[in-house]
């Protein structure tokens, strides 16, 4: 069974590699199955614009898994902003150590407790027989003072998990896949899977018999 990431971020696709290794399912991203196609993101929710990229790409290879995930950061201090527009916050071109900047100057004023912030992660599964399957996963954090580490990608500088008294820049990618949001979202659809998978085996094992 062939599970295609709809995603062409490389950073993105090392996470869910090493998340649904055990799967035994090549794994591939958009642009290695060859797929280029518009998708217009016009969901309120995270859940809705996941549903919406899993369903667009699934409209090119119906025989295979399709997962989409539409992720973002929420700053409590900013009425949960940038949310669903993470990725187009101040235009998609937009180097992220831009965005990463201006949020930290547009909380200068905030005190300790106002800087809660989360990360959210909701994922969406487009199955062959037309089924939808979704999960979520969030990590709450606060929003640094100062950007910090080199490791993952987009707002991961910025976000300090306090548990690890880091950024989720500097996490291992081993720690940042057990705590992060796209990790437990990717748990928790890597096991709605397993149990789609049995299934489809017993059917198949039926059918043969």
């Amino acid at each position: 069974m062939r599970i295609i990431f709809a995603t062409g971020n490389p950073g993105k696709m090392k996470e869910v590699r090493m998340i649904l290794a055990d799967l035994n399912a090549e794994i591939l991203s958009m642009k290695e199955a060859g797929i280029d196609i518009p998708i217009e993101e016009d969901g309120l929710t995270f859940e809705e614009n996941a549903v919406i990229k899993a369903r667009a790409v699934h409209s090119c290879v119906p025989d295979a898994i399709v997962l989409a995930d539409d992720s973002g950061l929420e700053v409590d201090y900013l009425d949960r902003q940038p949310g669903v527009y993470s990725a187009r916050y101040m235009g998609e071109d937009t180097p992220y150590e831009v965005k990463n900047a201006a949020i930290i100057r547009k909380l200068a004023g905030a005190a300790e407790r106002e800087r809660t912030a989360r990360f959210v992660s909701a994922i969406a599964a487009a199955l062959p027989d037309g089924s939808i399957l979704t999960t979520e996963g969030v990590i709450e954090g606060v929003i640094a003072h100062e950007p910090a580490g080199d490791g993952g990608f987009g707002y991961d500088p910025i976000f300090y998990v306090p548990e690890f008294h880091a950024t989720t820049a500097e996490l291992t990618p081993e720690q940042k896949n057990a705590v992060s949001h796209r990790g437990k979202a990717l748990r928790a659809m890597k096991n709605k899977l397993i149990r789609y998978f049995e299934v489809y085996d017993r059917d198949e094992n039926t059918d043969r018999q």
